[in-house]
């Protein structure tokens, strides 16, 4: 007669020499790891051992079998698994989070859905995982995400867990502000208009070199520049090409240029004429303290959308450094986000860039 062969963690279990274990059945996923070659599961739980698998087993360091009969109170991991992740992920149709699958040695992968920018509840996270005995782990917040990558895993950390302790997890994962750790969301394709400010550009004395980063920064998100202009540094003539900007449509205005102490570094300047809210001027990252962020309404300016639309002022460090605080910015600024000066603080932390000789971001601390 088959047996039901599982490993007790508790007193009390019974053990079968696994040389005695043909025709069990396996109740959790056995784990082998072969150094530089292989770490995975050799043998999945439901495997019924034969003879053949026993030698193998052995070489696994498996000895014995447990026998063991889970109580009513207690989970098997991989049950638990499922409890948890569906805690952790939410509503997949809502979310854009989706399990891996059927849980591997007790675990369960988040895996996107739709390309977008991950956001975590990363207090949430942290008090899911204060309770005893499971875990979760996740890439960073604020992460720009593709269909298909994996977000991060969660699972029981024995073999049997207790239900009151995963009761007490899922009871943590719903106290998210949006009611769900992870979640996706769309970063839309911006309609941007740019103005370059900046004497010596205007005037034909140097040549621009801010349009082309900007053109690849956008587009890289599948937008495009309806229009773009060169301005002097002059207040009136910066404030015009931005009205204009946005009766055209413009849904995102970047401009470059003017954003220092001089006395004719004036955008700062222009922007504020315009009938913004939110207005920061100056972050906690370097590069980009120069940077300003504001919103203007819509509605007062004619914009077709009549929504608040977003400023964003690059100071000189874009044109040379590859990644600076607009990189940082841009996704979560088009998935929605009001940047005010919290959230400008907050990047203080990471927000200094080690400006490698060969820039790999986003794989690096750089605004993690």
């Amino acid at each position: 007669m088959d047996k039901e062969c599982t490993v007790k963690t508790q007193k009390g279990f019974t053990t079968l020499p696994v040389e005695m274990s043909e025709g069990c059945v396996l109740a959790h996923d056995i784990t082998e790891v072969r150094p530089g070659e292989f770490k995975g599961r050799a043998f999945k739980k439901g495997h019924v051992i034969t003879k053949a698998d026993i030698e193998h087993l052995q070489r696994l360091g498996k000895d014995n079998i447990y026998l063991l009969k889970i109580a009513d109170d207690e989970l098997h991991e991989d049950d638990a698994a499922h409890v948890l992740a569906n805690a952790i992920m939410g509503n997949s149709a809502e979310t854009g989070v989706y399990p891996s699958g059927e849980p591997k040695e007790g675990k369960i992968d988040f895996i996107a859905g739709c390309d977008g920018l991950l956001i975590v509840d990363k207090d949430a996270l942290t008090r899911f995982n204060m309770t005893e005995d499971v875990m979760c782990a996740t890439v960073h917040t604020n992460t720009v995400v593709t269909k298909g990558c994996k977000l991060g895993g969660v699972r029981a950390i024995p073999l049997v867990i207790k239900r009151a302790n995963v009761e007490s997890a899922v009871n943590e994962a719903k106290t998210a502000q949006n009611g769900t750790v992870l979640r996706i969301k769309e970063i839309r394709k911006p309609r941007v208009g740019v103005v370059i400010t900046g004497n010596e550009v205007f005037h034909g004395r140097i040549k621009d070199a801010f349009l082309p980063v900007i053109q690849r920064k956008v587009v890289a998100f599948g937008g495009e520049i309806i229009e773009q202009f060169y301005a002097p540094d002059d207040i009136d003539y910066i404030y015009d090409k931005l009205i204009y900007l946005l009766s055209r449509g413009a849904d995102l205005l970047i401009t470059t240029g003017g954003m220092s102490v001089d006395p004719d570094d004036v955008t700062p300047i222009a922007v504020k004429k315009l009938p913004v809210s939110h207005y920061n001027y100056g972050t906690s990252v370097l590069p980009g303290a120069m940077f300003l962020v504001a919103y203007v309404d819509g509605a007062k300016c004619k914009n077709l959308s009549g929504n608040d639309i977003p400023v964003m002022c690059m100071p000189a460090c874009g044109m040379y450094n590859k990644t600076t605080v607009f990189d940082l910015l841009l996704p979560r600024v088009l998935s929605g986000e009001l940047i005010d000066r919290r959230q400008l603080a907050e990047m203080a932390h990471g927000g200094f860039c080690l400006s490698c000789p060969e820039c790999k971001y986003p794989v690096c601390p750089f605004g993690k």
